[in-house]
């Protein structure tokens, strides 16, 4: 239920994805989300803005532990089945098992599938676990605040640059927080 300010928010902002891609690129986006006791889904393959928020406006936040597992290991299978470039995790807290979560990071990391990892609040434990998701699978983490909304939509733009055209897509991007990202990325 904490989720659901940032969930609206992210409703409103996630059409600044597509628009962060080439023409000539098609970025196709599944959401996965997860609520109440144990219910964890995952959408069909979307390429476009409209088709993403009716999914997205359909999805109301319940009270509920997190499910990083289940996330992360939807987007290992996925991996498997063909190729994705990039992986967006949005949240403010682990209730999981960290060591284990760390080892499904590692695991999409030796595939070559990056997580970016983006934290609302300022809980330190939630940061050093989402820090360590990022380091272990590649990717990136940033911290946002739910009262600036263009930090997550230029966030979501980076990535989307990013899984179009991979870091020489990424560097054309110019937000402070698509630079973060690409500094993390170049590091690793």
């Amino acid at each position: 239920m904490s989720r659901q300010p940032t969930w609206d928010m992210a409703v409103s902002l996630q059409a600044g994805m597509f628009e962060a891609i080439p023409k000539e690129a098609a970025l196709q986006v599944q959401l996965i989300y997860f609520r109440g006791l144990g219910e964890c889904r995952a959408s069909k393959w979307v390429r476009d803005a409209g088709a993403l928020a009716k999914m997205m406006s359909t999805i109301a936040c319940q009270g509920g532990n997190t499910q990083i597992g289940k996330v992360l290991g939807h987007a290992r299978d996925e991996h498997g089945k063909r190729r994705i470039h990039a992986v967006v995790y949005v949240g403010d807290a682990v209730e999981e098992n960290v060591d284990a979560l760390c080892a499904k990071a590692g695991e999409l990391g030796l595939m070559g599938l990056p997580l970016f990892v983006f934290q609302e609040g300022r809980d330190a434990r939630v940061e050093a676990a989402f820090k360590e998701f990022a380091r272990l699978s590649k990717g990136a983490y940033a911290r946002f605040d739910s009262g600036a909304p263009q930090q997550l939509a230029d966030l979501l733009r980076a990535v989307a640059a990013y899984a179009s055209g991979g870091r020489s897509q990424l560097k054309l991007e110019t937000s402070p927080a698509a630079r973060g990202l690409l500094t993390q990325i170049e590091g690793r």
